[in-house]
């Protein structure tokens, strides 16, 4: 497996979409966002037929540019998906690679005061959008979504808030069971806050001003602060902790916020 780009079976439009449900949002992200639509080779040679459609969610600190790497005798995920319909081992599909992007490295899928409009965003926006411009099959029986981590919880959630659009889901690896996955993490953001005396505001004002991701504190935090801005966030936007940054000790009205 040669390690350059392959030509495609089908093709993969780079679009744009201006949200209006981004539009001023509290971090003042782009709300002209890139949208990729990969068509399988029988889009263009059945003028006539209409296709399901796979919306595809990617995890905490994922961007679309992205599902362009390319590792060591691997396919990238497009030519994957490329090749399994070539081969008719999956029936062909549209599918959809969705910008979620955010200033803290993510918006899992959720409409929040801390980050924007994310779930209304996919929901109101995109999907209308791809049926209007592509031969979708625009049904929830012929649409679905997917995604990896913090994706795979977005494709959790999305369907449960809204059934009248998505009819099958796909996790993998799913944010799930936070009692677990996220409270583990906390007693070490805890030590890592000893610097700053538990100040976690503090750390993101000088993340900002450096080399981003260049100390060891600098993953977890991004994700702890990301994560509470959206299940957690001021009326203001500001992230609040679901836990005592000194102590330790869970905040139970915050932390009730996180599990529901």
């Amino acid at each position: 497996m040669l390690p350059w780009k392959t030509t495609l079976t089908g093709r993969l439009d780079e679009r744009t979409i201006n949200s209006a449900m981004l539009r001023d949002n509290p971090l003042g992200d782009p709300d002209r966002r890139p949208l990729w639509i990969y068509l399988p080779a029988e889009y263009d040679r059945a003028a006539d037929t209409r296709f399901p459609v796979v919306y595809m969610l990617q995890g905490y600190l994922g961007h679309l540019q992205m599902w362009r790497n390319r590792q060591p005798f691997q396919q990238t995920f497009i030519e994957v998906a490329d090749q399994l319909f070539a081969r008719s081992a999956a029936p062909p599909a549209i599918i959809v690679f969705v910008d979620a992007w955010t200033s803290y490295g993510g918006s899992q899928y959720v409409d929040s005061p801390g980050t924007g409009r994310y779930h209304s965003y996919l929901c109101d926006e995109i999907v209308p959008w791809v049926d209007a411009n592509y031969r979708t099959l625009a049904h929830r029986d012929h649409r679905g979504v997917m995604g990896k981590s913090s994706g795979g919880y977005g494709a959790m959630i999305t369907p449960m808030l809204r059934p009248d659009l998505f009819g099958g889901l796909a996790t993998h690896a799913g944010d799930a069971l936070f009692e677990y996955t996220c409270f583990a993490k906390f007693p070490r953001c805890v030590r890592l806050l000893r610097a700053r005396d538990g100040d976690v505001h503090a750390w993101y004002r000088d993340f900002r001003r450096r080399a981003t991701l260049t100390r060891p504190e600098d993953v977890s935090l991004l994700i702890l602060y990301g994560m509470s801005a959206c299940f957690s966030a001021d009326d203001d936007g500001t992230p609040v902790l679901p836990f005592d940054p000194r102590s330790g000790a869970l905040v139970p009205e915050v932390w009730r916020r996180w599990l529901h």
